[in-house]
């Protein structure tokens, strides 16, 4: 399930090289400690509570509030435990910009017997975000961490050029009923945006349109269209009828159709279905057979350990408390100088003041 989205600053620039290296090493210890006394799938659950991963990038020394802290985060836990993944049953793949598209080949080279069920666990969880959740958040970041027993969570982000905003996404196996049918279960972010959400509840009626539009010969399809574009329609469309060309739509349609999609999961698979070729079929699908989407963003203002005032519920004390022991217990077992335990301890002490 989804287990949290987090709105932050773009802050450009990279962390010293002093500083990543000690965050390397701290990252090492705390994943090693939580793994050893708790066990790999405690750590999955950890990484995909956004509060929680923000407070360990905060431990490890970056700044609380900068889009740069999940990225430099992600990349210091995966050199952390680089060389030790089979002796902890722990794999991170992927990252930032290029080094996300290697994380299928990453995949496959751990050598798990589940392999082609976490690559396509990958791909989907990312063409969620980045597609069927169209919020205005390009993704540019994406890691899958798994262990060996087939259990994952995933942390990705997507970019706002306009706003200067960046969205992390958090995602965890546990429990996952469907990848396109209201995965959320606690969101975190700052604000909220209109956004054509098709993972949403109530958008089933066109997941299920659009999956049968989408095995339909293309020159029908392409007919309904060309209908369209003589239409004059209302303000509030998600999709403007000169913002897709049909050369692009007739390629992917063939591709649908010679696939034979059984679910909407399968549709979102196709290659080179991009958001607005997804808008179209959206609004086909509105059109002609009056699915309608929605259009409600699945933020809600809520954080991993509730709010002081009981919203959106009362703050869970023991959760909160376990958490902080946690992290304490993992710097003080760190085989790191003492300086830098002094230093990881007073910036946990900060965050959670």
């Amino acid at each position: 399930m989804k287990t949290g989205i987090a709105n932050l600053p773009l802050h450009g620039g990279k962390a010293p090289s002093w500083l990543f290296k000690r965050m390397v090493a701290l990252s090492r210890e705390i994943t090693i400690f939580i793994v050893s006394e708790y066990g790999s799938h405690e750590f999955l659950r950890r990484i995909s509570h956004p509060v929680w991963f923000q407070s360990l990038g905060c431990v490890l020394g970056f700044d609380w509030h900068s889009s740069g802290l999940t990225t430099t985060t992600c990349g210091a836990l995966k050199e952390g435990i680089k060389g030790l993944e089979q002796d902890l049953g722990l794999f991170i793949c992927g990252g930032k910009g290029g080094t996300s598209r290697k994380t299928p080949q990453e995949i496959a080279n751990s050598g798990n017997k589940q392999s082609l069920r976490l690559i396509k666990a990958s791909k989907l969880s990312a063409k969620v975000d980045n597609t069927a959740l169209q919020d205005g958040f390009q993704l540019y970041h994406h890691n899958f961490f798994f262990d060996k027993n087939g259990n994952w969570a995933v942390v990705q982000q997507g970019m706002n050029s306009e706003t200067r905003y960046a969205r992390r996404y958090h995602w965890l196996s546990d429990s996952l009923q469907s990848f396109v049918n209201n995965p959320h279960q606690a969101i975190v972010c700052n604000t909220k945006t209109k956004p054509l959400n098709l993972v949403a509840k109530k958008s089933r009626s066109s997941r299920q349109t659009i999956t049968e539009i989408s095995k339909e010969k293309p020159d029908k399809i392409l007919k309904e269209w060309k209908k369209l574009v003589l239409l004059d329609l209302p303000s509030r469309h998600y999709i403007k009828t000169t913002d897709l060309k049909p050369i692009y739509l007739e390629k992917v349609l063939l591709q649908t159709y010679q696939e034979q999609a059984k679910t909407f999961s399968d549709v979102l698979l196709t290659p080179n279905l991009g958001p607005k070729t997804l808008r179209a079929l959206t609004l086909l699908a509105e059109v002609l057979a009056g699915a309608k989407p929605s259009f409600e963003d699945p933020v809600q203002y809520s954080f991993a350990h509730g709010g002081k005032d009981g919203i959106p519920y009362p703050v869970d004390r023991e959760l909160y408390d376990q958490n902080i022991e946690i992290l304490r217990k993992a710097i003080s077992k760190a085989k790191v100088p003492i300086s830098e335990k002094k230093r990881a301890s007073k910036q946990l002490d900060l965050f959670y003041s």
